[in-house]
């Protein structure tokens, strides 16, 4: 008996999340807008410093392979 009380409750939760009633369910637009602006931020950020960025990760390589001299 205990079963089928898991399974009326897994189904009803099932059930639920079809219908569009789960709390749970979060917020979409939101999360592709903080994705979009991280994007840009990124973008942005390595438009001002791209140089400075590479030439700090080929010195970051260059000392763990040892190939620095």
């Amino acid at each position: 008996m205990r079963y089928l009380a898991y399974l009326d409750t897994a189904l009803t939760a099932l059930a639920a999340r079809l219908r569009g009633e789960d709390p749970e369910r979060g917020d979409v637009p939101g999360w592709v807008m903080v994705t979009v602006m991280t994007a840009a931020l990124v973008l942005a950020i390595l438009a001002v410093f791209q140089e400075a960025i590479v030439t700090a990760v080929q010195n970051a390589l260059n000392s763990v392979t040892g190939a620095g001299g």
